[in-house]
């Protein structure tokens, strides 16, 4: 059996939901049709057991033959250890499935969220991302587990089937006519179950997106007095949920229910016949023991069809929103013929600016907004005429793009994990880690952890303050020491003195590789070698910090208006 997860998830059929279902089955045909076979000899051994209980009962006590009882008292002993031991195996057949089928979607999730990038957030709400991965993994790794409890199951009815038409014809035809009805029966509760499903995991989706927004932007609500509106909003979504959910879960009860009423009724019915049957003397005392005994063995293969109806109904509404993350297409994407450019000046047209190579370039702009947009185009997360060395960056290949240009600014988040590994990715090493803490003064941060840089990051860094985090992306930034750098208003959310530190040391640790920083901090402006101010979205003036602040009046009232305040 294969380690999981496995290195290379493939390549998803994402033509429907039904198709990407039948492609995970497919990686995993051997276990699966191992795990089938086995369930089926599970069910069928159990299948077997009223049989030779019956035969033992006539063959050897109303016959009163002892060497016929033995004979098929081992026969029952062997087929217990043939279930106890089909059983084990089938199980743990079926959770290597559901392991790698929740495994390979979580992976092929991963990738596709990395793949979309920018463009996911803006086509898929948070909360459905989020679904995926705590409630759709799950539903999906259960439609192929349940498959070998359900194909055992079915091959265990026919068996049954077959054993009472040879006993009895009229029970036989019972069981062979009652089993679909019951089947059926319990479908009929499938498809509106499917469709209230899927209203409950979109509101559920949208429900956790605005918990989140709420959550992040708690501190700016209270500001605001905008907190007990949008809680108020919360609330009554939350009352729309709930609402959905009891929807759902009447649908669930009938299921559940007939789960057990059906086969319940089916019990009593063929026992009543066997009964009557017994007493006409048209079946034998061993025979009717027999069927009893099948009746109650039914229960349990009949409410597991019934399960896997459910259990693949729930799959394919959770593959539906698998397969949907994963049509949606990047923005901006790689050319056919992708070209190269040499390191070289890079030229923001609509803005008018352009960043000469191996230079500290700061770009200061009346409205942040637009020093934002630059650094979206510089980095080719948004719409713009740029180019490296006068070539394009649409001509050349995406990661190409985003290996040699990072973009940094304060909607990055920390992720939990190991310190370390957090802030650098790549494995580079504790030196260029231990040179980005001094160049971004967060030494303080990590010697002030029990563990230093082995220290447990919590979600979204929620241990470290806001000046905190920020000198601690930047550090990430500084480690991955790409050949273009563009940091947005990398020092808003620390104190003076910090921001001198790293101003003056920002310069040194980029030396001959190229920075652009999207400030209006005098600080930092000071130390670039050159500023671009930016006025109505266009670099209107050009020069050190100083002779701006000597020249352009209202360059000095944009950069000091943040000190007036």
């Amino acid at each position: 059996m294969r380690p999981l997860p496995v290195a290379d998830p493939g390549d998803p059929d994402v033509r429907s939901a039904t198709r990407y279902l039948v492609w995970l089955a497919a990686r995993t045909w051997r276990s699966l049709l191992a795990a089938i076979a086995f369930a089926t000899l599970w069910m069928v051994s159990q299948a077997l057991v009223p049989a030779t209980v019956g035969r033992a009962i006539d063959a050897g006590l109303t016959a009163r033959d002892s060497g016929a009882l033995l004979q098929w008292g081992a026969v029952l002993l062997g087929l217990g250890v043939v279930t106890a031991a089909t059983g084990i195996l089938r199980h743990r057949m079926a959770a290597f499935n559901w392991l790698s089928a929740a495994y390979r979607t979580v992976q092929l999730t991963v990738a596709q969220a990395n793949r979309v990038g920018a463009t996911l957030p803006k086509r898929l709400a948070t909360g459905e991302v989020v679904s995926i991965g705590t409630s759709d993994i799950n539903h999906i790794g259960g439609a192929l587990d349940i498959t070998a409890r359900g194909t055992g199951s079915l091959v265990a009815v026919v068996t049954v089937a077959v054993i009472l038409l040879n006993t009895s014809v009229p029970l036989g035809l019972v069981v062979v006519l009652g089993a679909p009805v019951m089947v059926l029966v319990a479908g009929a509760l499938i498809k509106p179950l499917q469709r209230r499903q899927q209203v409950y995991r979109d509101q559920e989706g949208k429900l956790t997106t605005r918990a989140g927004d709420i959550v992040g932007g708690l501190r700016v609500l209270r500001g605001v007095g905008g907190e007990s509106t949008f809680a108020g909003r919360y609330r009554a979504e939350s009352q729309d949920l709930r609402s959905a959910g009891v929807r759902v879960a009447r649908i669930e009860s009938l299921l559940a229910a007939s789960e057990v009423l059906l086969p319940g009724m089916f019990l009593v019915l063929v026992t009543w016949l066997g009964a009557r049957f017994a007493l006409r003397g048209e079946i034998t005392a061993g025979e009717l023991v027999a069927l009893y005994g099948y009746t109650a063995f039914l229960v349990s293969p009949l409410r597991q069809l019934t399960e896997a109806i459910d259990r693949i109904t729930k799959g394919h509404v959770a593959a539906r929103r698998v397969v949907r993350m994963f049509t949606l297409v990047p923005e901006f994407a790689s050319p056919p013929a992708p070209t190269t450019a040499a390191p070289g000046p890079l030229r923001d047209e609509e803005s008018g600016l352009t960043v000469q190579p191996g230079r500290f370039t700061a770009v200061a702009a009346k409205d942040p907004g637009d020093a934002a947009a630059i650094a979206d185009r510089l980095g080719r997360f948004a719409d713009g005429t740029v180019t490296l060395s006068g070539v394009p960056l649409a001509d050349l290949d995406l990661s190409d793009v985003r290996r040699r240009i990072l973009v940094a600014d304060n909607d990055a988040r920390l992720f939990a994990g190991p310190l370390r590994g957090e802030l650098d990715p790549r494995a580079v090493g504790d030196q260029a880690v231990e040179a980005a803490l001094e160049t971004a003064s967060a030494r303080d941060v990590v010697d002030a952890l029990p563990d230093g840089l082995d220290a447990a990051v919590a979600e979204r860094g929620r241990e470290f303050s806001g000046g905190q985090q920020q000198r601690l992306k930047l550090v990430r930034a500084l480690v991955a020491d790409p050949e273009t750098l563009v940091l947005v208003e990398p020092t808003s959310a620390v104190d003076a003195h910090t921001e001198a530190r790293i101003a003056a040391r920002l310069g040194a640790a980029r030396a001959g590789r190229t920075t652009v920083v999207c400030t209006t901090s005098p600080l930092v402006l000071d130390r670039a070698d050159e500023v671009a101010f930016v006025a109505d979205g266009r670099v209107v003036a050009a020069g050190t910090h100083r002779e701006l602040l000597r020249d352009r009046p209202d360059y000095a009232a944009a950069v000091t208006r943040g000190e007036d305040e």
